[in-house]
């Protein structure tokens, strides 16, 4: 049976529930002080449903309610050559189903890191779509799957104008998309975390446990971003939205930041 942990969902393969959860023992998330409790996926299914938000034209937020484990959104961008989903979230519902299928279906899945892994081998087997994660990150995938596919390096195109380029920090693997179109969109998880007055990001290794990434990460993580061209960036949670000049903030952050650590 598939197992969920209710804490940050990524799911397991067993005959019983799990005695720990490899993504909450490690120190960029947590284990409840009340212990880890498990979900089945089908009672998530059955207890919750997910709401789905137009970002813009082709780009489509589908986030998890009542809230379900970090609380992250997947976004679904609609391509001229297919379907992308970016980030992954547990509940794959028949709702959610009937509604992708009805947008032309997913030809290609796409995740930050490991915290939004979930379900995605059950999204990948569902729409027969491959799952792009950097190879850096290999070791977090709690269940195997033929749709895995390991990419290495700085940067891939997984669909004309839709690039992958792995930044780091967070998880060493830690990767945004880029979707090159109308000025260029960033999609960022929480590599780069939209700050609550979306005029700012900024940078953690662990962000439930408040720890810093050093300047040197950061500078690199600018570094990587040097020749990427974005007008607009859209983060891991709802609302996270930066609808302009999201390349200046981004690079204004990363001088804030660094300037932070040094003072």
């Amino acid at each position: 049976m598939i197992v969920l942990c209710k804490t940050c969902g990524t799911s397991y393969d067993a005959d019983r529930e799990p005695q720990h959860c490899a993504i909450c023992e490690d120190e960029r998330q947590y284990v409840p002080t009340t212990g880890q409790e498990w979900l089945d996926f089908s009672a998530l299914t059955n207890t919750h449903t997910n709401k789905w938000q137009q970002l813009e034209p082709d780009l489509l937020g589908i986030k998890t309610v009542p809230a379900f484990a970090i609380n992250q959104r997947a976004i679904l961008l609609k391509t001229a050559q297919g379907n992308v989903l970016w980030d992954c979230i547990a509940n794959l519902d028949p709702a959610t189903q009937a509604l992708v299928t009805a947008l032309g279906g997913i030809d290609a899945i796409a995740i930050s890191h490991p915290h939004y892994y979930t379900t995605m081998q059950d999204w990948a087997s569902a729409f027969n779509a491959p799952v792009y994660l950097h190879a850096s990150d290999r070791q977090w995938v709690m269940r195997d799957s033929p749709a895995l596919r390991f990419w290495e390096g700085d940067s891939l195109e997984i669909a004309p104008g839709v690039t992958l380029h792995r930044l780091g920090g967070h998880f060493a693997g830690g990767t945004v998309l880029h979707w090159h179109r109308d000025g260029g969109i960033l999609l960022a998880g929480d590599i780069l975390q939209v700050t609550p007055g979306k005029d700012a990001v900024s940078f953690m290794w662990s962000y439930p446990n408040m720890l810093p990434l050093p300047a040197g990460v950061v500078a690199e993580i600018a570094a990587r971003l040097e020749k990427v061209s974005f007008e607009r960036l859209y983060g891991a949670f709802e609302g996270q939205n930066i609808s302009a000049n999201a390349r200046a903030i981004v690079m204004r952050s990363v001088q804030k930041y660094i300037a932070c650590l040094k003072s």
